[in-house]
């Protein structure tokens, strides 16, 4: 079993070759990552990359009114900070911690060394560039078509994926900023998924009762994200079974 601060617990780092993986291992910086952490603002320079292990990061698009909503989410499946490797050394979106946990950061130049390299990372990262962006496709998709009780049931299941517990410490005016939407449209839509059994809300608190039931009322956006990230790591081999399967 993983220690419960390793890196074997992202999926990228993990199934890295044992020889590539120790190359990098000795620069890979655990780092806590607390709810409401900033790791990048728009504009800024991007000095390193982030590999959640127990946290999940959200990549946020602020307009200049002040309004915001998610474009994806990023927990131990990836990386924060595709820009170091795909030509840019800023982005205009934000990464705010969503759930608290932990993770790794990697300098941007030994990132950008590995990548360089041509190697499994570098096919590894590219894979995970183009999930990340059907993520954020169906996300502007998914925001625009469906309602709002779908929406929570597709981002409470993509958060359920990448979270250690069933429980997930999230307030719903949280959930409305994610979303992009008014706090009374989270709290309706959570209200009736609590009256179907599906999910149990207490203030700060959202538990999963019923991954069924959710599943069944979301709408077909979850399951394209999942299916994509599946089949491009379809064939990632782990090291020494660190980890069985992209979930």
């Amino acid at each position: 079993m993983s220690s419960p601060h390793s890196p074997n617990q992202n999926h990228l780092l993990a199934a890295l070759p044992a020889a590539d993986f120790e190359r990098l291992a000795a620069h890979l910086e655990p780092v806590p990552m607390l709810l409401g952490d900033i790791l990048y603002e728009p504009g800024g320079q991007l000095l390193h990359a982030y590999f959640p292990t127990t946290a999940i990061v959200s990549l946020h698009y602020v307009m200049e009114s002040g309004a915001s909503a998610e474009t994806a989410g990023v927990g131990n499946e990836g990386v924060v900070g595709i820009s170091l490797f795909m030509g840019g050394e800023t982005t205009p979106s934000s990464a705010v911690v969503q759930t608290a946990g932990h993770g790794y950061r990697l300098e941007r130049r030994l990132l950008k060394q590995e990548f360089d390299r041509a190697g499994l990372m570098q096919r590894l990262l590219l894979r995970y560039t183009q999930a990340l962006i059907t993520q954020m496709f169906q996300t502007a998709a998914c925001n625009r078509h469906h309602s709002v009780e779908q929406q929570l049931c597709r981002w409470l299941l993509l958060t359920l994926d990448r979270a250690p517990s069933r429980e997930l410490i999230m307030t719903q005016e949280l959930v409305a900023s994610m979303l992009g939407v008014r706090r009374e449209g989270i709290t309706e839509a959570a209200g009736k998924l609590q009256h179907a059994g599906f999910i149990r809300y207490r203030r700060g608190h959202i538990a999963v009762l019923d991954r069924s039931g959710l599943e069944a009322s979301a709408c077909e956006c979850y399951a394209v994200v999942k299916k994509e990230l599946g089949r491009l790591l379809s064939d990632v081999q782990y090291r020494q079974g660190n980890l069985t399967a992209v979930r």
